[in-house]
């Protein structure tokens, strides 16, 4: 994967950099997509589907969002990728010119019509990399999940596709049939389980994967599912979960049923999988956490509140295997069927009686929890600013900044921090900002001085008093504070909460005395001279 390291690295040193994302105006499906053009042209490119609730809950599944890792190391390779922006079906014509389709965790279900044309696209020789998650996984509310979307059917709801919806849904849901799709055109079904923190380390050889699992050794899934391998002429895995998973240890905490359906193994289905369809191929990964980054672009549909994604493809061998796999999929190969070549097939993966469509069944009323009120996944009118879809931009994000001694002393000398709010509204209060300092670990051990010039007898988060932004947008509190509580010489962090949970603000710092930031900055000036 040329570059690709390097690349990651440098992106992430301007996010620490800056420390702040770009500011983000509304942007909906009738704006120009973005396109992301390489430096060095492969002459192929790449789509990203945005089209079907891609950006519901808290996934941000975009290039320029929270797959923008994954978007930059395939515009490294050389391709031009670009997203897929519509309010109308999904066509074969949307494809034309393109090498790879990538279908990031659906959340609106594939009319007919469009899944016709994804089929006819990998017929023709595309590629079609399907990107699902764990059951449940309905971030939108409307009772399908990215697997039930990708299979074609929804599950205990085969003979009626829009079971439980309102007249507003059922009319959104106008030309979603009910079939066994996925499993009918490229020989998988994405299966229903939930396993979570689970390292997915049985990886088939290079030589029976075309070279994608060349340096993968590890592959990471953090609430996700596994795929049955139904048609092994067409389908086969590549990597798998290891023997041995138990409900107890690798059961997601919040799945419906028991989550582990085969105990790991071959028999759980692979975790990755490829496929060929036609000329083309297709590709499959249960889970979006090894996809997706941490740098989220849009707001949360449903409450416009900021989103937290996971810094997944950096992990492990990740980025490699999708990188990799786009790779494959990329390229033309003149064979029909697995068993055409010299490639050893599966067997077919067990299934469970609910895991067929006519038999499948709802272990829990959907949704999950009702949304916010007002909130219509099929209405963007109702989507909350910032989010995409919306059409008012998101509110200023609130920057803060916490000053403190160069070195902060040990031994209970007492000293000033100050805490800066910018970018608030004029006049707003925040009462419920508190700060302590911690070291590797999360040990407290930090105070904060009382008004009364008394201290706490406890360490840890302590309130830092009243903020209140004067005209310019801007409020300054500075507390006195000392350390103790076994606080040693060397790294720790100070952070800076609004309520419990809410961390806003973290910066490291050096605990120790000046006589200890000498012998450091001797010791920097030695290794640099």
């Amino acid at each position: 994967m040329k570059h690709t390291l390097n690349f990651i690295l440098s992106a992430l040193m301007l996010v620490v950099f800056f420390g702040q994302a770009a500011v983000v105006e509304a942007e909906g499906p009738n704006d120009p997509a973005p396109v992301l053009y390489p430096e060095e042209p492969n002459g192929m490119k790449v789509l990203f589907d945005n089209s079907h609730g891609q950006t519901a809950g808290q996934s941000d599944w975009v290039i320029d969002g929270a797959f923008s890792d994954f978007a930059d190391a395939l515009a490294e390779e050389g391709y031009v990728v670009k997203e897929h922006r519509s309010t109308v079906p999904l066509s074969l014509g949307d494809l034309e010119g393109f090498n790879v389709l990538v279908i990031p965790e659906a959340q609106i279900p594939f009319k007919a019509e469009e899944q016709e044309a994804i089929a006819a696209f990998a017929e023709n020789g595309g590629g079609v990399f399907f990107i699902a998650d764990h059951y449940n996984a309905d971030r939108n509310f409307n009772r399908w999940d990215s697997n039930e979307i990708m299979n074609g059917w929804r599950r205990g709801a085969f003979k009626d596709p829009a079971k439980g919806m309102n007249a507003g849904e059922k009319e959104a849901m106008a030309g979603v049939e009910s079939s066994d799709w996925l499993n009918e055109e490229f020989g998988v079904r994405f299966r229903f389980n939930a396993i979570d923190n689970t390292i997915g380390d049985v990886i088939v050889s290079s030589e029976e994967s075309f070279g994608i699992t060349e340096g993968v050794s590890e592959v990471t899934i953090h609430a996700g599912s596994t795929l049955a391998v139904m048609n092994p002429e067409i389908a086969k895995g590549i990597v798998y979960l290891p023997d041995g998973l138990t409900e107890s240890e690798n059961k997601w905490n919040s799945a419906v049923d028991q989550g582990v359906y085969f105990g790991g193994g071959i028999e759980e289905g692979p975790f990755a999988a490829i496929g060929k369809k036609g000329d083309g191929k297709s590709a499959f990964i249960g889970d979006s956490s090894p996809v997706e980054d941490s740098t989220p672009k849009y707001r949360n549909e449903e409450h416009g509140e900021i989103k937290r994604t996971y810094d997944g493809f950096i992990d492990a061998d990740n980025g490699e295997l999708l990188v990799n796999m786009v790779n494959w999929l990329a390229e033309q190969e003149d064979y029909q069927t697995f068993s055409e070549i010299d490639l050893p097939l599966d067997d077919s993966s067990p299934i469970l009686p609910m895991e067929t469509p006519e038999q499948s069944t709802e272990p829990e009323t959907e949704p999950w929890r009702n949304p916010a009120q007002g909130y219509l996944w099929y209405d963007q009118s109702t989507f909350a600013d910032g989010s995409f879809g919306s059409e008012v931009d998101p509110p200023t994000e609130i920057k803060y900044n916490i000053d403190t001694p160069e070195v902060v002393p040990i031994d209970g000398t007492p000293f000033e921090v100050t805490v800066t709010l910018t970018d608030m509204s004029p006049g707003q209060v925040i009462e419920n900002a508190e700060m302590q300092i911690y070291l590797d670990g999360g040990k407290a051990v930090s105070q904060i001085q009382n008004e009364d010039g008394t201290w706490p007898s406890n360490y840890g988060y302590q309130s830092i008093g009243t903020l209140k932004a004067d005209e310019t947008g801007q409020a300054e509190a500075t507390v006195i504070m000392r350390t103790g509580n076994g606080a040693s010489e060397g790294n720790a962090n100070i952070r800076l909460r609004l309520g419990s949970g809410n961390n806003v603000f973290t910066k490291t710092i050096t605990l120790g005395t000046q006589s200890f930031l000498m012998e450091q900055s001797e010791g920097m000036f030695l290794i640099a001279g």
